[in-house]
């Protein structure tokens, strides 16, 4: 790995911890797509997983006295059974198709909210959104946007949805650590993962990132909130569209 890419990553780990810390999902689709530009697919998913998984778990312990624990049980069950159906499935999308995802999961916050009356803290639904999340995560890389439709229309504050969407997130990343991970374990895999100390050097960026994403959220009105997530995603959806369509036009 060259030292730009290297420095490329890190700056990514910072700013998109610190991205999700204000929106609590914005950052994980910038860090994937990111991530896809210098990487292999399947070491893309898997180091977006571990910065991802550090950054939410790390921003749920922060806000922990916020997180609604039940629901993140019957997401973790989900996130399992999600996992292993898609283990079976032997499935990793290429890199038009990882951009092409990415580039339309966004427009799911533009969805009416009349249309899906869903609600995360009512248990069938806590268990839906784990199978369905934690599936898209594991074919996008990243699926922020079709969780909040779960949390749009709880009565949970801005903390609590930061909080509890972290906590569950810990799952659907694990899952993807464990189910893209396993095979670069083994043989010429290895050779596409970042080295040992990239990640050494990113998990803190990603932990202080979080913190300062926190202290941007003690700013930010419920409103603002919930208008700028969507803008920012839809903007970053539409830029990687366009990347979709150059890989594609150039026979990637």
């Amino acid at each position: 790995m060259t030292l730009p890419i290297a420095i490329f990553i890190l700056a990514s780990a910072f700013a998109t911890a610190a991205l999700s810390g204000v929106f609590g999902m914005a950052g994980g689709l910038v860090l994937m797509g990111a991530l896809a530009l210098v990487l292999p697919v399947s070491a893309a998913f898997v180091t977006h997983g571990i910065l991802q998984l550090v950054a939410n778990g790390w921003r749920a312990i922060l806000h922990r006295r916020h997180v609604r624990w039940d629901i993140v049980g019957w997401y973790a069950l989900a996130s399992l059974i999600a996992g292993v159906l898609v283990s079976l499935a032997a499935f990793t999308p290429s890199k038009p198709f990882l951009f092409l995802m990415l580039g339309l999961v966004p427009w799911l916050t533009w969805l009416p909210t009349g249309w899906l009356r869903l609600d995360a803290a009512r248990p069938p639904q806590a268990f839906a959104s784990g199978f369905l999340v934690t599936g898209l995560n594991l074919m996008a890389g990243v699926a922020g946007p079709l969780l909040d439709i779960f949390f749009v229309r709880t009565e949970l504050t801005r903390h609590a949805i930061v909080a509890t969407k972290a906590a569950t997130q810990v799952f659907a990343h694990l899952a993807k650590i464990v189910v893209y991970g396993a095979p670069l374990m083994v043989g010429a895999g290895r050779a596409e993962m970042p080295p040992w100390w990239l990640f050494a050097l990113a998990i803190p960026l990603s932990m202080a990132g979080t913190w300062c994403g926190g202290l941007i959220l003690e700013r930010v009105s419920d409103v603002n909130f919930k208008r700028w997530t969507r803008w920012i995603v839809t903007a970053v959806g539409v830029l990687y569209l366009i990347q979709a369509a150059q890989l594609l036009a150039g026979g990637a």
